[in-house]
């Protein structure tokens, strides 16, 4: 049969469970979404990055500020912990825990007895990816990109465990029960009291409007070094605040909200994209390692 998706180290297909189910306390009848990975994937990581920092090196266009070697070996460990499905399994047992009284998200739940460290089996959910909510009236838009917001600013700040892969098919909105299934699991991580502490007062910095904040606050969690040239320091720090205008006050519309569909709000992206040639190249230490994942 042809899969319900493919992804880049494995396929999802659908299926029936039997009467057997009721033996591993599963519900006969119950359609199920089996995960399964191709063959080697996990076993080819390390060649894979290998071959790729040659041809990166060999192109000589890199910055300096790329940090290559460093990055590529964030890139496979999470790469080798997305291909354990045993792990994943956790995850998405964890996260469902979390947010069982939520009234809006919904998580399905894994099939032990059917999943191993290269199959994950859950129950199938239903929905439309989220960026199909596009074409749906305001109001059913507002309530999807608040929700999304929230549901990540709680997984940072209050769980600090957050699911990192932002593809937009692992969101899929309930549009008859208003509610949101979350999927894929495999780029969870878990981040420590004392980081998102830290992360809270830069992102509180740009909320307010102050510099001073998100410097500090960046030198502190290592972002910075300190030993930048000040127009290293300064293009940092408007980043940053060009990040943190959905959470000022002056930016708001007359209800409240952020226009991400306005001027500002479309050019944001933009904006950061301009200062990061430079910020490459003048950059003195690599990022913590915690912002790899998270920044995604």
């Amino acid at each position: 049969d042809a899969p319900l998706a493919a992804a880049s180290i494995g396929q999802v297909h659908s299926a029936v469970l039997g009467e057997s189910a009721r033996e591993y306390g599963a519900q006969p009848g119950r359609q199920v979404a089996i995960k399964i990975q191709y063959p080697g994937v996990g076993d080819s990581i390390d060649s894979d990055i290998n071959n790729l920092a040659t041809v990166l090196k060999l192109s000589g266009v890199l910055p300096k500020g790329l940090f290559l070697e460093k990055s590529l070996k964030i890139l496979g460990d999470e790469l080798k912990q997305e291909t354990d499905y045993v792990r994943e399994a956790t995850c998405q047992v964890k996260m469902k825990e979390l947010l069982k009284d939520d009234p809006t998200f919904y998580i399905p739940d894994v099939i032990r007895h059917l999943s191993t460290k290269r199959v994950l089996t859950s129950y199938l959910i239903h929905g439309i990816t989220v960026e199909k909510i596009l074409a749906y009236d305001q109001e059913t838009r507002n309530f999807v990109a608040e929700r999304m917001l929230l549901l990540c600013l709680r997984e940072l700040f209050e769980f600090r465990f957050m699911q990192t892969d932002p593809n937009w098919a692992n969101f899929l909105y309930d549009t008859k029960n208003k509610k949101i299934g979350l999927l894929d699991f495999g780029a969870c991580q878990s981040y420590n009291k004392s980081f998102t502490k830290e992360y809270m007062k830069v992102v509180h910095g740009a909320a307010v409007n102050d510099a001073k904040a998100v410097l500090d606050g960046s030198i502190k969690m290592g972002f910075l070094t300190g030993f930048e040239t000040q127009r290293m320091q300064d293009t940092h720090v408007t980043a940053v605040m060009i990040l943190g205008e959905p959470f000022r006050a002056e930016f708001n519309t007359t209800n409240g909200g952020y226009d991400f569909g306005g001027p500002m709000g479309q050019s944001l992206t933009t904006r950061i994209q301009e200062l990061i040639p430079l910020m490459l190249e003048e950059r003195l230490a690599p990022p913590p390692n915690e912002s790899s994942s998270l920044h995604r």
